[in-house]
């Protein structure tokens, strides 16, 4: 009876326990899922534009082909160039037979050249960032640095300046050298491509729109004629269909740049901006449900990088500007006409943050090394001396970081000025101080005696 007892609860029992692993199995892939946003692509990262606060990100570190998206490169320099007035937007450039020949290939995105023509960087600008004009691109690198090889080299060095990682370029435009007709540059192969993980390029983008952010006057224009009114016309429609009026339009989207090639997929670079808040997301080599790519599926992406952050993040302040820390409101001076000197944030912190988390951040001070030695710091002080900055940490170490390695831009700054003493003060204070260490040493030796 016992061991048929035994049998009826086993056959009972193992059924159960397939339930309840099966259920246990089930609850784990949902809330997997759950916290996924189930997006198709290789790599992809979403940043809050203003502090570069990486808000999400999926296999963001892998290099990937980065395809058009290398046009932000360029056009990076080219805006540096402008600034320090190497080139001119009204200077004029002659097509070369290289910038000729790519822009009569219309399997590639471009404006037709002429073979005496001549344009200028605006026009090729503005064909680069609206129709990523590919010939327009290796014009403007030409105009730059006297030919695409040398431009190619201040890529690399400039990406290297800006901290980016796992990069490389071998053309100005993103694509394969293949399609450059035999005339890319020489020391890279016939079929290389640009590439970059997610990160560099969330932070190639992050740099152009901080220091650059008149780009986004040219790349939010959804259609412009090339040319309009002569015999080169050309109807440029903006690749970023996610713009107002276009296929896939989203509410705030101005920029920033798409990229297309059979190696690196359906990529883009978006940004978008809602109630002040600005967000940049990566998508690369974005696919559909039948794992197949298309300009659908990288604006599908793309939107649900957009609704996320903008649906679970606020703007948040975390410290006002003038805020000191309690253990810390104060530094010593060395050599000062004042023993003390009051610092604080010069700024307020404010950030994206996941709603009702604003609680599970602290920020701790971090005082600069080479200024700040032992708590102390030496006259003379101007008001507002840097001597510091402040570290956000999330409380329970879940938190993606900033796309430039830093934690917040806020900076500790003096309060006020404090002169350097007079000699004569720092020659009584010297003797003070050797009086003051003479009786300190005498007392301790008389107390030995007695010890």
């Amino acid at each position: 009876m016992e061991k048929v007892t035994q049998r009826w609860l086993a056959a009972f029992m193992v059924p159960m326990m397939l339930l309840m692993t099966l259920g246990i199995q089930g609850t784990a892939v949902a809330e997997e899922n759950e916290s996924s946003l189930d997006i198709r692509v290789n790599g992809a990262i979403l940043i809050d534009a203003n502090s570069g606060k990486v808000l999400y990100e999926e296999n963001s570190d892998k290099p990937l082909g980065i395809a058009s998206m290398t046009k932000m490169m360029t056009e990076y320099l080219m805006f540096e160039a402008i600034e320090d007035g190497t080139i001119t937007w009204d200077q004029e450039y002659k097509v070369t037979e290289y910038t000729y020949n790519v822009s009569q290939d219309r399997r590639l995105s471009n404006v037709p050249l002429r073979r005496d023509g001549s344009y200028t960087i605006r026009e090729l600008y503005e064909a680069v960032a609206i129709y990523s004009a590919n010939a327009a691109t290796i014009a403007i690198a030409e105009t730059i640095a006297g030919s695409e090889e040398k431009f190619v080299h201040l890529m690399n060095e400039k990406a290297e300046e800006l901290g980016l990682i796992d990069y490389k370029f071998v053309n100005s435009t993103g694509l394969n050298n293949s399609d450059l007709q035999g005339m890319h540059p020489s020391e890279f192969g016939e079929k290389d491509e640009n590439v970059m993980p997610a990160r560099s390029v969330a932070k190639l983008a992050y740099h152009l729109l901080k220091e650059y952010p008149e780009v986004l006057d040219t790349t939010k224009i959804a259609k412009k004629t090339f040319r309009e009114g002569t015999d080169d016309a050309i109807d440029m429609v903006n690749w970023n269909f996610m713009l107002p009026g276009l296929v896939y339009e989203y509410d705030g989207i101005d920029g920033l740049k798409t990229g297309t090639t059979e190696f690196a997929g359906h990529c883009f670079t978006g940004t978008a901006v809602r109630d002040g808040r600005r967000v940049i997301a990566i998508v690369m080599n974005a696919v559909d449900e039948k794992g197949v790519g298309s300009y659908e599926a990288r604006f599908d992406a793309t939107r649900k990088l957009f609704d996320y952050g903008f649906k679970e993040f606020s703007e948040t302040e975390l410290l006002k500007a003038g805020h000191q820390f309690k253990k810390q409101k104060t530094l010593d001076v060395i050599k000062g006409k004042e023993k003390q000197v009051a610092i604080a944030t010069n700024k307020p912190i404010s950030m994206l943050i996941r709603n009702d988390e604003d609680q599970d951040y602290t920020t701790e001070l971090v005082l600069d090394e080479k200024l700040v030695k032992n708590g102390q710091i030496q006259a003379p002080i101007k008001k507002g001396t840097v001597v510091g900055h402040v570290k956000l940490v999330k409380n329970d170490g879940s938190d993606y970081g900033f796309i430039d390695g830093k934690t917040v831009g806020t900076e500790v700054v003096t309060t006020e000025e404090v002169k350097k003493a007079g000699r004569f003060s720092l020659t009584m204070g010297a003797i003070g101080h050797f009086f003051s260490s003479a009786w300190n040493s005498s007392t301790g030796f008389v107390k030995g005696l007695f010890n």
